[in-house]
């Protein structure tokens, strides 16, 4: 008798179908949730898993296109340009089976875009965009023009030349502008091109932007006057700027500025009415002088958060207690990172003294067994800061959390942490935390580059000598976890 193998499956296999059925029911909307959380290639392939799958990755509302999830493996780090061009073709591909034929009812409400700047794709990728957003297909797009070559290893005419294909792109596809929201640019000089136009006239919508290594030519004033500008975010890294003016920017709530070039103070501050968020990170540079903070922050009274990275450098701010109390009226957290290891760190008690609505203090010590071997002579001339006390008996009674990242049980620290408590009557925790990872320092013989960290059975007089029988907070250990601001 001949035997039906249809009818007669493996028990995996019935397992297998139980699964698939089971995972059948579910809603279009809970499958697309799922695809929505892994790369576009990974969501792309699971229409061929059956008809239930078919449509859905055209059917997402947020689509990631990465250029670096297209190099085909392995490759260097950088890429190579060969690499860059074959991940760019198969981009071109993933966008045009997304964009040239949508799928009916499918609507894009996001796009994250980000590719190398190579001329021919860039051709093929611009229409599609562009089409995209005339038929009312793609809503709001997230740029980035990646570049893998060290600025370092630009020539003028290559960074000259990168902004010229980028103003040629937007000019050719005006449209693309139009539903730009996000934009990062990398390694440009737009010193002969309107920058200004481009972002704050024709990006109607732009809401973030984030230049790194980018200038309107070198050691010059960019000023920005947008009263109009939807602009919430901006990040400036290493850009070449004498001096960012911003004059008008009314909906500004975030500022990063980041290893600067100028001599003076970086960035002024014009109507800026909503600036929340300022984080403000740079090593110090020979002739750099220190500025005052209360200059490059007139005018201002929102600022709740502020950052300020010295990357392990000389403090590149004079002293100043009086002057920022207007300034600071609002500042609800302090971040005060890359303090040199043997710099004393009481002097930043005088931030409190300007911050009476201050609840949380992070202090984070510069550590980096790295810096003599890596760095060489030019990072040995750091000079510790001096600035006079003149604290007036006031206190900040909404402080209740200290955090200090980098810690040594050195008496500098615990006079530092005495001083805080003393005049934070509502003082609650402090985290103690132990270095920075550091992939160079990782790389040296740990056995020459101890932690002084303290040790488990040395916490009890760690925190004896905070306490000092007289204080009573919270105090917490954790060598591994860096501190992250």
């Amino acid at each position: 008798m001949e035997t039906n193998n249809n009818n007669n499956s493996s028990p995996s296999q019935s397992q297998q179908l139980e699964d698939e059925d089971q995972l059948s029911t579910l809603t279009d909307d809970i499958l697309l949730s799922i695809l929505g959380r892994v790369s576009l290639r990974i969501a792309a392939s699971t229409c061929v898993l059956s008809t239930r799958w078919r449509h859905l990755p055209w059917l997402l509302p947020e689509l990631r296109i990465d250029v670096k999830e297209f190099l085909s493996g392995p490759c260097r780090d950088p890429a190579e340009e060969k690499d860059m061009d074959q991940a760019m073709t198969s981009l071109t591909k993933a966008t045009k089976s997304f964009l040239a034929k949508p799928r009916k009812g499918s609507i894009i409400s996001r796009l994250r875009l980000q590719l190398y700047l190579i001329n021919t794709s860039l051709c093929e990728v611009g229409p599609l965009v562009c089409d995209a957003v005339n038929n009312g297909l793609l809503k709001d797009l997230d740029l980035t023009v990646l570049d893998e070559i060290d600025p370092l290893d630009r020539s003028d005419d290559d960074m000259r030349q990168r902004a010229q294909d980028i103003y040629t792109f937007f000019r050719a596809y005006p449209n693309v502008l139009h539903c730009l929201t996000k934009l990062s640019l990398q390694n440009a000089s737009f010193d002969k091109l309107d920058l200004h136009h481009v972002l704050f006239d024709c990006c109607r919508q732009l809401k973030y932007l984030s230049l790194c290594c980018c200038h309107t030519g070198t050691y010059s004033f960019f000023k920005i006057d947008a009263p109009n500008s939807q602009l919430c975010d901006l990040e400036m890294e290493r850009c070449n700027f004498k001096r960012v003016e911003l004059v008008c920017l009314p909906k500004l709530e975030k500022l990063i500025c980041t290893t600067w070039v100028s001599h003076h103070v970086p960035v002024t501050l014009g109507f800026v009415p909503s600036l929340g968020e300022l984080e403000l990170s740079c090593g110090k540079t020979d002739n750099r002088r220190p500025f005052k903070l209360s200059e490059l922050l007139h005018g201002t009274t929102s600022i709740h958060t502020l950052t300020l990275d010295f990357q392990g450098e000389t403090i590149w701010l004079r002293p100043e207690m009086e002057e920022l109390r207007t300034s600071f009226n609002n500042l609800k957290e302090l971040n005060v990172c890359g303090i040199f290891v043997e710099f004393d760190i009481l002097w930043t008690t005088a931030f409190l003294v300007a911050a009476p609505s201050i609840e949380k203090l992070h202090i984070r010590v510069w550590h980096h067994a790295c810096d003599m071997e890596f760095r060489g002579d030019s990072f040995r001339d750091r000079r510790t800061p001096h600035w006079e006390m003149r604290f007036d008996g006031s206190e900040n009674r909404l402080l209740k959390e200290l955090e200090i990242g980098g810690f040594r049980a050195i008496e500098q620290q615990f006079t530092f942490i005495r001083s805080v408590l003393e005049r934070s009557p509502n003082f609650q925790k402090i985290i103690l935390r132990g270095d920075d990872e550091c992939d160079d320092c990782d790389t040296l013989d740990a056995s020459l580059f101890p932690s002084k960290f303290p040790e488990h059975d040395e916490e009890e007089m760690v925190i004896k000598r905070i306490r000092d029988g007289i204080f009573s907070p919270e105090i917490i250990f954790d060598e591994d976890w860096s501190l992250s601001i």
